[in-house]
């Protein structure tokens, strides 16, 4: 079963508040004749506001908010008083989470960074009072502004996690299996194609009290980037990976090949996935012995930098920790 707890795409409507209307008035104070026009200024609406949260990794918290509605700001009054702002609505997202307008398809931005905040919907601007009018022409203007109208839009949100190694292999290349080994991370573990049905996401130690994260991509299947299998829907997830850990298991009938097809898949969907450091793990060694890993290295491209690894007997895993490290920090 899918994970129901991850949600990394939602769509909503989102509407800011209302700018107050400025106040048309006139001062009247005993022994102050003639006082003029003290409207106050209108307060402005209340914004939409998405703020960045390392406590996140999902948008299930907003999965049930299909309207996100701010307040209105108030309206002015006489002795120059301003209408109080109306209150902001912030919505806390996690790092990676991309807001789209729902019907061009525009990205707004991208927050990346913890407390990071960025006004998705701007509320109205509050009208100006009557004060604001005076002239010597026009000693007594009797007309204020009314306040802007808020804005009324559709919003996507979709989450691109971000971690610092993606692995990226068919079903049942061992990507759980290392996860659940070199993490505290429990992904869902069984013989079948397909088990892993949403991404997981794992801190791992390394030396000197340093740590890195880790992303268990869901399996990618030729023909993945035109729809099959699950599809592009967890491919986004690689986008904001630091380096790719591609990983083939020994058994493989031809390694060479399937390498190729995973880097055709990822080049159909965002030939930019091509730019980013790449390492090839070859997991379940426990199945060869020397001699086919001298044979099967022979076979590999020689301009990518791999390792013989087994999840099961931790058989180079502090090596690729190591490996991985470096292309993090090169």
């Amino acid at each position: 079963m899918a994970n129901p707890n991850f949600i990394d795409y939602i769509k909503f409507c989102s509407r800011s508040g209302k700018g107050g209307a400025g106040a048309v008035s006139m001062r009247r104070e005993k022994h102050v004749p003639k006082g003029g026009p003290d409207g106050g200024n209108g307060g402005r609406g209340g914004n939409i506001i998405l703020k960045g949260s390392t406590q996140l990794w999902t948008l299930l918290h907003l999965k049930y908010k299909k309207h996100v509605l701010a307040d209105g700001g108030a309206n002015g009054a006489g002795a120059r008083s301003s209408g109080a702002d109306g209150k902001d609505i912030i919505l806390e997202v996690p790092l990676g989470t991309v807001a789209k307008d729902a019907e061009t398809g525009e990205v707004r931005f991208e927050i990346t960074e913890e407390g990071e905040e960025r006004i998705l919907t701007e509320g109205g601007r509050g009208g100006l009072g009557n004060a604001n009018f005076k002239t010597a022409t026009n000693q007594t203007p009797r007309y204020a502004q009314p306040g802007e109208d808020g804005k009324e839009e559709w919003i996507i949100l979709e989450l691109k996690l971000l971690a610092d190694v993606g692995l990226v292999g068919f079903p049942n290349a061992g990507k759980s299996t290392l996860l659940s080994v070199v993490s505290a991370a429990k992904p869902e573990i069984a013989d079948y194609a397909f088990t892993t049905l949403t991404p997981n996401l794992g801190v791992i130690p390394y030396r000197d009290d340093r740590s890195f994260v880790m992303a268990d991509i869901p399996g990618i299947i030729e023909g993945a980037a035109a729809g099959k299998g699950l599809g592009t829907r967890f491919l986004r997830h690689i986008e904001r990976n630091s380096i790719l850990l591609f990983m083939i298991p020994a058994d493989s009938k031809d390694v060479k090949k399937e390498y190729q097809i995973l880097i055709n898949e990822l080049k159909e969907y965002n030939p930019e996935l091509l730019d980013k450091n790449r390492l090839l793990a070859i997991t379940k060694s426990d199945l060869m012995d020397e001699e086919l890993m001298l044979e099967l290295r022979e076979e590999l491209p020689k301009d990518l930098e791999h390792i013989f690894i087994s999840s099961l007997t931790q058989y180079n895993i502090n090596e690729l920790k190591d490996m991985i490290w470096k292309a993090i920090n090169a």
